[in-house]
């Protein structure tokens, strides 16, 4: 039977449509990933209010350890050492939490002190000095320090199965060494993640689609399926939230859909991925983050599709992404292209003119995948059921504990059957929990929409749906 099920998914692919509903992932993290647009440039809080505007419910930053730390801190786990240098993440995170985003940070790149000297790409000393980084960027965006938002989505590494930004791939006499290596950096941020925000979700992996396994040529790399092969075989116990993944087409100019040749991964290739995650690290599922992917325009770039293409692209890869119940985020690269970015994959030009119908076609397939708006499994027959309701926009203003007023109404095949009002504590991670009743209990089978109409002391409004549905 799951031969079967994986079978219709990907005959689904190749046809370039989504799963059926059944099979597919219902709500999804939807965003950009634009360090410049969203850190450096001028304009840039006018930027990341731009993204949300097309729908992005997140964005990822990229935070090189050897920026962060160029000295040695006196102590490294503590969040606010002297030698920490993290102004403009603290920025970012914090206009991301104001139209109210979540974030995902990627920890990259070992600082010169910590490695004898030796670039970014080459392994820590010891380790522990990235478990003590780990730690301090995770409590530093906690949510326990006023004024230094909850970062809810943690990533560790950048593409480690290449040469590029983890080496060596493969020691003198060609033998494997970056998964094992991998697997060491993984425990060790997971662990200081962790210590530093316990509700931190964390995931490893960030590899690139493609590599060839071998240790001959100048750029040594490794296919993202043997790489993830020799992480587990490095540590089975290894633990982890999700896989998060880079499936970019091999050519610029192939569709979403392209399929490619095992290790290999593409978007197309997610579900066999899957399913050798599920038995290399023996578990039952292994979500599946898809933290960059994205395709580049001409003129801007020779080997770029036209603005038209993009724009059917934009809109097939998420429904592809969409189609996969085990994917639950989809992160654009990038949003606006910048001088200094050479990737020319952005939905904006470097004027900040849009390519043609790319913004639109990003924002109607990210909206109704707003992942704020959740979707709850209640037991049938429950009468009041618990949920748990986004609100990030609240601690841009408001402290943990600040007590949010709601009215929330319960409508069942788009009928009105209950509606009350409370108030409910903001918690640290940017949420609230509402207790709503059901007239009559959940039944099982049926799917009701609770709507949420919420307001904090300054006034502030935000809306929520849900979708809840008995099991």
């Amino acid at each position: 039977m799951r031969r079967i099920v994986r079978l219709v998914i990907i005959l689904s692919v190749l046809a370039g449509v989504a799963a059926p509903a059944s099979l597919a992932a219902e709500r999804m993290w939807v965003g950009f990933h634009d360090d410049p647009s969203f850190r450096w440039v001028t304009n840039r809080q006018e930027l990341v209010a731009g993204s949300a505007q097309n729908n992005a419910s997140i964005i990822r930053l990229l935070v090189q350890w050897n920026l962060a730390a160029k000295t040695r801190p006196a102590n490294a786990a503590d969040p606010f050492d002297p030698a920490y240098e993290l102004d403009d993440v603290d920025e970012a995170v914090r206009s991301a939490q104001e139209n109210d985003q979540e974030v995902i940070l990627t920890i990259s790149g070992t600082p010169r002190w910590a490695n004898g000297g030796k670039n970014p790409n080459v392994m820590p000393t010891r380790v522990g000095d990235f478990t003590s980084f780990s730690r301090a960027i995770g409590s530093r965006y906690s949510g326990r320090f006023m004024g230094y938002p909850f970062v809810r989505f943690w990533s560790i590494w950048n593409e480690p199965n290449l040469q590029l930004f983890l080496s060596p791939q493969f020691d003198s006499r060609g033998r494997s060494v970056a998964p094992a290596n991998y697997a060491k950096l993984a425990a060790a941020g997971y662990a200081g993640l962790k210590a530093g925000n316990p509700q931190a979700q964390i995931a490893i992996g960030e590899t690139s689609a493609r590599g060839s396994d071998k240790a001959t040529g100048l750029r040594p790399t490794h296919s993202p399926g043997r790489f993830a092969e020799l992480v587990a075989k490095a540590n089975p116990r290894l633990k982890f939230d999700a896989w998060s993944h880079h499936p970019y087409p091999s050519v610029p100019n192939l569709p979403p859909s392209q399929v490619v040749k095992w290790p290999n991964v593409s978007l197309a290739s997610l579900p066999k991925f899957e399913e050798s995650l599920k038995t290399l690290f023996k578990r039952k599922s292994v979500p599946i983050w898809i933290t960059e992917y994205g395709h580049q325009t001409r003129p801007e770039d020779s080997l770029g599709i036209p603005y038209s293409q993009q724009a059917a692209y934009i809109q097939q890869s998420i429904s592809i992404a969409a189609g996969f119940p085990f994917v639950n985020m989809f992160i654009w690269f990038v949003y606006q292209d910048d001088q200094g970015q050479p990737w020319d994959s952005g939905i904006y030009t470097r004027s900040g003119a849009p390519k043609g119908t790319s913004p639109a076609r990003f924002t109607a397939s990210a909206r109704p995948l707003d992942a704020r708006n959740g979707l709850a499994l209640v037991r049938a027959g429950t009468l009041t059921p618990l949920l748990n309701v986004y609100t990030r926009r609240y601690c841009a203003n408001d402290t943990s504990g600040t007590p949010i007023g709601m009215t929330w109404r319960v409508f069942k095949a788009g009928r009105l059957i209950n509606v009350g009002q409370q108030t409910a504590p903001l918690r640290i991670d940017c949420s609230i929990a509402a207790r709503v009743t059901v007239k009559g209990g959940v039944a099982k089978g049926i799917s009701y929409t609770v709507t949420f109409a919420m307001n904090d002391r300054s006034g502030v409004i935000v809306n929520r749906r849900i979708t809840l549905r008995g099991t």
